[in-house]
């Protein structure tokens, strides 16, 4: 598998992947593209691995948005398909350690409460479950904000493999 970071070429393919893994709660395109045009803040990438005749296939994608003191896990997807075999891991390992790279001291996310299994994921990386917000999604699920606190020491646990 290889991590690299999204491009404008990479946003017709994802828009389709998040149609495909959120439904309605999906973003357009346009959000993907605007989110492209603020490297400064923002950092997206996509998870790769060997296709059929050489060609790189797509499994998923994440970003982030960073405004220290606080970095914001704005999406992290894998088709289902390609689930249980560390791409969400390595991806929000990425999204983490980028995040303390530009000085972020909390990184927050949300993830909706009928999503035990990104639920555990996230509390194997260290976030905690700080807030609820009712009725949050569109299918009337909970979403569930969660937070990591970053140490600031360049050792810190969280950013080796947690598994």
């Amino acid at each position: 598998m290889t991590l690299r970071d999204m491009t404008p070429a990479d946003l017709d393919l994802v828009a389709v992947l998040d149609r495909e893994l959120f439904g309605v709660d999906s973003w357009p395109r346009q959000m993907f593209e605007d989110e492209l045009a603020q490297p400064q803040s923002r950092r997206y990438i996509v998870a790769e691995i060997p296709g059929s005749g050489g060609v790189a296939q797509t499994v998923g994608y994440a970003g982030l948005m960073c405004l220290p003191p606080l970095g914001d896990i704005q999406t992290l997807g894998v088709l289902p398909a390609y689930e249980g075999r560390g791409y969400a891991r390595a991806m929000l390992g990425e999204l983490i350690a980028e995040a303390a790279r530009r000085g972020a001291e909390d990184v927050m996310l949300e993830v909706s409460s009928i999503n035990p299994r990104a639920q555990e994921l996230y509390r194997r990386f260290g976030f905690e479950h700080i807030h609820t917000r009712p009725r949050y999604y569109r299918d009337g699920s909970d979403g569930f904000i969660m937070r990591l606190r970053l140490d600031p020491s360049p050792t810190h646990p969280i950013l080796e493999d947690p598994s």
